[in-house]
């Protein structure tokens, strides 16, 4: 499971490097992101772009991760291919998250910001 990340600001990135989020990588992927996202400043952005296939386990270990970061905490989205927004649709999980189209409008905006 590759994951990078960068912080920008009170932001931190966290780019999946894969080309899926199934079961075979869903709770590696979740120990990863728990680890991410403990320390992480006040917003964390998932940056999905790689991502071209997601199953209900790989979304299951999203909402997990979202639901480790504590108030007043954000967490994200962004960058979500068309098969992955189509999951997010279908399940309705597009109303519970905050998407963005990608993570380099919200860090150029972080850096006109600075």
């Amino acid at each position: 499971m590759e994951l990078s990340v960068r912080n920008v600001g009170d932001t931190r990135f966290i780019r999946v490097e894969e080309s899926r989020i199934d079961a075979a990588i869903a709770i590696q992927f979740k120990d990863r992101m728990r680890d991410l996202v403990s320390d992480a400043p006040g917003r964390v952005v998932l940056d999905l772009a790689q991502v071209g296939f997601i199953d209900s386990s790989g979304l299951g270990a999203i909402v997990a991760a979202m639901k480790q970061v504590d108030a007043p905490k954000s967490f994200e989205l962004a960058g979500l291919t068309r098969s992955v927004q189509k999951v997010f649709a279908l399940t309705r999980m597009d109303r519970v998250f905050t998407i963005h189209s990608d993570a380099t409008t919200i860090e150029d905006g972080l850096a006109d910001a600075g």
